[in-house]
């Protein structure tokens, strides 16, 4: 898989990408990263990529110019059956793991990293695929929002994890379960027992009991 992300500030990923489960995902060869500076793709002698909105308002806009050259850059274009272009916006579909899943099918995903008050509409209208946010709140950019889609998606690219029974009965998996609490040795910490059913070595009992456990968190 090939993730692209466009940014204003490349600097963001510089550490994230080379460590933990991502690191060891691309030494793996199960997924690339491309990190495109859109100040790169502006025309203007001062590398311009954002501008005062039309009609007034407060704060700047970013250009559809310098995004869309970044775009053909990576040959991708919205439709395409094998890539998937996002922009990461406040008023985008809300991230959650069956989309996590869905994205991790595709061959290229692009993330466009919104940033200032707003992208220009064009950009939504013409050349994204859809709008993604990772929740009700504002962010400074979409730095943080790729870097938690990234993220979530490599995760779940076949090979990643070391033992794919992690994927399994993981919280948020079906919407409105929770996956059980779990414990590690020492069985009594302080006094702090760990519940007798994870002790009994009965598989059955065991899960009944994160079932019962999963069930009720949602209810």
């Amino acid at each position: 898989m090939i993730i692209s992300i466009l940014t204003l500030f490349p600097e963001c990923f510089e550490s994230p990408l080379k460590a933990s489960i991502i690191k060891r995902a691309q030494e793996k060869e199960l997924v690339k990263f491309n990190v495109l500076n859109i100040r790169d793709f502006a025309q203007d002698k001062h590398k311009t990529t954002d501008d005062r909105p039309f009609g007034g308002g407060a704060g700047m806009v970013m250009k559809v110019e310098p995004i869309e050259l970044a775009l053909e850059s990576l040959g991708v274009k919205k439709g395409q059956p094998d890539s998937k272009i996002v922009l990461t916006s406040a008023k985008g579909e809300k991230f959650v793991q069956e989309k996590a899943r869905e994205f991790s099918g595709i061959k290229h995903l692009v993330i466009i990293c919104g940033h200032y008050q707003d992208v220009d509409q064009r950009v939504v209208d013409h050349l994204v695929d859809e709008e993604v946010s990772i929740g009700d709140y504002i962010l400074t950019g979409g730095e943080p929002a790729a870097l938690v889609i990234t993220d979530a998606v490599t995760r779940l690219l076949p090979g990643v994890l070391g033992n794919a029974g992690s994927l399994q009965n993981e919280s948020h998996d079906q919407p409105g379960e929770i996956s059980p609490p779990s414990y590690t040795r020492p069985a009594d910490y302080k006094g702090q027992q760990v519940p007798e059913v994870l002790l009994s070595g009965d598989p059955k009992k065991i899960e009944s009991w994160k079932e019962n456990l999963g069930s009720n968190s949602c209810s």
